[in-house]
């Protein structure tokens, strides 16, 4: 029983990185009904920006993590601005958008491999490779420090969908960007600011993914994994989103634990055919006036 609640929580750990990246899905996907493949190079270029400040003399750990969160929040701002706005603007369709995600995430997977090389970079580990030992149960710093941080964030992230004007906002042109519009709503700000949001959440995840394991450049397609946890969830369903990337991250973990690592992601992409299957619409259920 207690290697099994020492499992369930280094599961919830994983899992809540992976919701920290699906809530940007779910936010992104509310909004323009797209899916942003990108996103998981916005979490890579975050990592990379953190461990680049890192390098700086005297650098706090904590400025380091600010300005990774900082650039991750730039660069999905400025993809949404050069890229998809500019593609939403000509009346494309959404297949459009989502062509050019996948450009992105190829270019900026590329760029990194370029500048930084394939080589993985470490960044600081807050406390020493260490477990804490809870009545028998060990738990490591750096898993609970994740959890910690991602279970904080992802409230805050809920009260400002749900108790703030900004998140009024974001839920009203989920249910209708014209109506919105009509009513006053700035459209395109709106959509600029959940950019920026899923990008700080995004870089976020980068760097807490970056402390557990290392930096390189092909560790957006983590981002894959929160997309599989969004679809559990209910595309377009931040709560959703969170709910199927705990469960991810939970059943993942198990599954390494007791049968095999080799058929972690096996089993990941057959709950995702699986619900495609059963339950389009995700455990949730998210219909259109219901998303965000």
């Amino acid at each position: 029983m207690k290697i099994l609640i020492q499992q369930m929580i280094t599961g919830i750990s994983i899992g809540s990185v992976y919701a920290l990246i699906a809530s940007g899905y779910a936010l992104v996907y509310s909004l323009l009904d797209f899916s942003n493949w990108a996103h998981g190079e916005v979490c890579m270029l975050g990592a990379y920006c953190c461990f680049m400040a890192t390098l700086i003399p005297k650098m706090p750990f904590a400025l380091s993590c600010v300005i990774g969160i900082g650039g991750a929040a730039a660069v999905s701002f400025l993809n949404e601005r050069f890229a998809y706005r500019r593609i939403r603007s000509n009346g494309s369709p959404n297949m459009f958008l989502m062509i050019a995600a996948m450009g992105l995430s190829t270019t900026y997977q590329n760029l990194a491999n370029v500048v930084w090389g394939s080589k993985f970079k470490q960044l600081p580990r807050i406390f020493s490779v260490m477990t804490l030992n809870l009545g028998g149960i060990f738990i490591g710093t750096t898993d609970l420090l994740c959890l910690s941080v991602a279970l904080i964030v992802l409230v805050i992230l809920l009260l400002i969908i749900n108790k703030t004007r900004f998140g009024l906002h974001v839920r009203a042109v989920a249910c209708g960007g014209r109506t919105a519009r009509i009513l006053g709503v700035r459209i395109d700000r709106v959509i600029a600011l959940v950019f920026v949001l899923a990008g700080a959440l995004a870089g976020m995840a980068g760097i807490m993914y970056g402390m557990k394991y290392n930096v390189y450049p092909t560790m957006g397609n983590v981002g894959l994994k929160a997309f599989i946890a969004s679809v559990i969830g209910g595309l377009g369903s931040v709560p959703g989103a969170i709910v199927g990337a705990i469960l991810l991250g939970f059943i993942e973990t198990v599954v390494s634990g007791y049968i095999s690592s080799g058929l972690r992601d096996l089993i990941s992409f057959s709950m995702l055919i699986l619900i495609l299957l059963v339950r389009p619409a995700g455990l949730f259920g998210v219909d259109v006036q219901e998303k965000a």
